[in-house]
């Protein structure tokens, strides 16, 4: 991975998973912040992310959006990092199974939920997740029954579960039931975490003159 890595981000968005993520990877990378509404617009950063939104990271040539992906894509580039079961592993099947439940089910269920949307009666097929108490009881089943998700050891997908979980919780979305908590304690312990939060809650904080 000798290729220049820089992360796009602003320190109130998710891009706070992939600078967990990279912090995790362990590998030089360069941020560029973008601000809402302004600079995450601007031409150039839409030549990156046409959605105008961020996280993003490029790796030489290649660009990558969507937090899910972006955690995914560095696991593999960096398998000496051992953030994601190797290829043939019966617990690559967990991995990419909970990692994008949350990228799907979960985030749809919260969104919904947060904007006031419920589901009608009757039409839970239509919405893909069920139900909101659905998704909830499926990810409080797994973690119920396991301290990681993929091998019984920390993956990128712990990162990403994790990282939503506590943005739910946090937020009043995603009730505080005792194996969420539980699973967030573990991961809260990370030292990579630790170094991600102390940069992005630097900057956070305005510069005196």
């Amino acid at each position: 991975m000798s290729q220049p890595l820089t992360l796009y981000t602003n320190p109130q968005s998710r891009g706070r998973i992939a600078r967990w993520m990279l912090e995790e990877v362990g590998r030089p990378y360069e941020t560029v912040l973008l601000d809402y509404g302004t600079t995450m617009k601007a031409p150039d950063y839409l030549a990156i992310n046409p959605m105008g939104k961020v996280p993003a990271i490029r790796h030489g040539e290649t660009v990558v959006t969507e937090a899910a992906a972006i955690c995914a894509y560095l696991a593999d580039a960096c398998p000496e990092a051992g953030l994601a079961p190797p290829a043939g592993d019966p617990a690559r099947g967990p991995y990419y199974r909970w990692m994008f439940f949350i990228a799907g089910p979960l985030e749809a269920a919260v969104t919904n939920k947060a904007l006031g949307f419920v589901v009608p009666p009757g039409r839970e097929m239509m919405a893909g997740y069920g139900s909101f108490e659905d998704v909830l009881n499926a990810l409080e089943g797994m973690l119920s029954a396991t301290d990681y998700i993929a091998g019984g050891r920390f993956s990128a997908a712990d990162l990403y579960v994790g990282s939503s979980l506590n943005f739910g919780m946090t937020f009043g979305v995603v009730e505080k039931r005792p194996a969420f908590e539980r699973y967030w304690a573990r991961l809260a312990e990370r030292p990579a975490l630790t170094r991600a939060n102390a940069i992005d809650d630097a900057l956070l904080t305005p510069k005196a003159d």
